[in-house]
């Protein structure tokens, strides 16, 4: 059983409680405006050309995105950095891209490392069958769950799928998984108005069964654009700018009437 997996991030901690190791997988169903890691878009294998710069002197190194790992490939992994995942209150996440595009590698991997004692996390945009979810329920510690717009129309205007799924998925997991922490985008002109965000906190507060744990309100970043130019694919948000300071205190301050703790950021 092998998976397909773009990235590696050792001593992370915003995926989920404590140090953990984060598995970025290849392949989304979804094509996000903002997204700010398009390497993980494609499900199949991709290279790159990169420019490096040495003494006034330019070198192209050819690369690959996109390596095939075991679940024993995965363990190893996760056993080299367990002293510091099991001390932190740490543990395992799988992002992507969306995990659940690989859900039989995803399944096998969660189930060892739930067996060998770890705690496991996984960061998902909720467009997956609910079958791939209910599968992984058992051995998924915590859900990382990207709630993005609420308007069918405009969700697929920004990401190109509908959002109907993702919201009976998230229902589900409201009631019956062991905790939830809910992730909300913040782009500013496409998600921030105040209608959309009454509609949204009013929604949490309509589902929540007690294991919400908390609300990620994650600003809009610039970081990812220079990867566009790599991997040759259109920049779609040239002229949007993060939003403010001031703005996202505002937006906390408010996600805060659903009961449920709200954190600026991962």
């Amino acid at each position: 059983m092998e998976g397909l997996i773009f990235s590696v991030k050792r001593y992370s901690v915003h995926d989920g409680p404590g140090i953990r190791v984060t598995f970025f997988l290849k392949g989304c169903p979804l094509a996000c405006r903002w997204c700010h890691n398009p390497e993980g878009i494609s499900s199949l294998p991709e290279k790159i050309s990169r420019t490096n710069r040495v003494g006034g002197k330019s070198f192209i190194k050819e690369e690959e995105v996109g390596k095939y790992h075991t679940v024993a490939d995965i363990l190893e992994i996760c056993e080299k950095e367990r002293v510091f995942t099991d001390r932190s209150g740490g543990g395992v996440t799988f992002s992507g891209g969306e995990p659940l595009m690989q859900p039989e590698f995803l399944l096998a991997a969660l189930s060892t490392l739930k067996k060998n004692g770890f705690h496991t996390t996984v960061d998902t945009s909720g467009y997956s069958p609910e079958k791939n979810f209910r599968e992984i329920l058992p051995y998924t510690d915590l859900f990382l769950f990207d709630l993005k717009h609420l308007s069918d129309e405009r969700h697929i205007e920004l990401t190109g799928v509908s959002n109907k799924l993702i919201l009976e998925n998230f229902r589900m997991l409201a009631r019956e998984a062991k905790a939830v922490m809910i992730r909300v985008p913040v782009i500013p002109g496409m998600n921030d108005n105040a209608v959309h965000l009454m509609k949204l906190r009013d929604y949490i507060i309509s589902v929540n069964t007690g294991n919400i744990q908390k609300i990620n309100l994650l600003p809009y970043h610039k970081i990812g654009s220079s990867k566009y130019r790599r991997f040759n694919m259109e920049w779609k948000m040239e002229g949007v700018e993060p939003p403010s300071g001031e703005k996202m205190k505002q937006m906390k301050e408010y996600f805060s009437q659903t009961g449920i703790k709200v954190k600026i950021g991962g």
